[in-house]
């Protein structure tokens, strides 16, 4: 009798020892974050269960200066991996191709039309809804695509019930290009190059690079060029040249990652308390 007491008040022990959420979290144990490489039995037992959130890399192909043509890609899937655990999220393949027309006449660049484009991503959102996921983070790497990515969002966010975000992470740094390079950015300038290469180092060529290379992004009706006459785009005249500076690459590249997770916590954590589409 005695016996049998005394391994029930140890099992009692064991399981007060097990710290508060732990099969919470077993639930959210992955080998990988990536639906492209989890089966539809491992993204059924956590979703919406213990994931309620999916990240959804979108971008294009199109010239970056002396980056690659996969810049507005390959940025927002990166940020996507470096955050996914933090914002308790799955990762969704990414959308590789965007509108892009003032630049599809460089070599590699592929444009998709308008008409095109915004029916397809609005089917992608609501796969996502369907596929109960809550909240839908759209990591846009491409400025051309965020109007429509606005427009989807806004009709899929209510026909479906489901929350998205459109995250822009490029004018969202602004401040940190400033505090990082001491000046504004461009469209592969110092910014975009920074993040490339604090990844992918081995594919930035700053052996190609020549200042003239860049002109300033034309404001209003100043000015209109087709196609635009250059792939680096200053946002501020003789400002945002790359700088190729691997210090300033990667504390740019930490302070993005730490942004888009703040900016990412904070709305869901709103849309939460306001009780929005729960």
């Amino acid at each position: 009798m005695k016996t049998k007491t005394l391994s029930v008040i140890l099992g009692l022990i064991f399981l007060l020892a097990i710290p508060f959420g732990a099969s919470a979290q077993k639930k959210t144990e992955l080998s990988t974050r990536e639906m492209n490489f989890l089966s539809w039995q491992k993204i059924q037992k956590v979703v919406p269960e213990s994931i309620q959130t999916v990240l959804l890399p979108v971008g294009s192909i199109e010239p970056h200066g002396v980056i690659p043509n996969g810049t507005d890609n390959l940025a927002p899937e990166t940020i996507a991996r470096h955050i996914a655990e933090k914002v308790e999220a799955l990762i969704a393949p990414t959308l590789n191709y965007g509108v892009t027309p003032s630049m599809e006449a460089f070599p590699g660049a592929v444009s998709i039309s308008s008409k095109a484009y915004s029916p397809f991503v609005k089917d992608v959102l609501r796969g996502l809804a369907q596929n109960k996921f809550k909240n839908i983070i759209i990591l846009n790497g491409h400025g051309g695509n965020t109007e429509l990515l606005h427009q989807a969002a806004s009709r899929v966010s209510r026909s479906c019930g489901v929350r998205i975000l459109v995250v822009n992470w490029w004018s969202l740094t602004a401040e940190d290009v400033q505090e990082v390079f001491g000046e504004k950015g461009g469209h592969a300038g110092n910014n975009e190059t920074a993040y490339i290469q604090a990844v992918y180092p081995q594919y930035v060529n700053p052996e190609n690079f020549e200042k003239d290379m860049a002109t300033p992004n034309p404001k209003g009706t100043s000015w209109f060029a087709v196609p635009v006459p250059s792939s680096i785009l200053l946002y501020k005249k003789g400002e945002g040249y790359p700088t190729f500076d691997m210090e300033q690459a990667k504390e740019y590249f930490r302070r993005v990652n730490q942004r888009v997770v703040r900016l990412i916590q904070d709305v869901i954590k709103k849309w939460d308390k306001a009780g929005l589409y729960r």
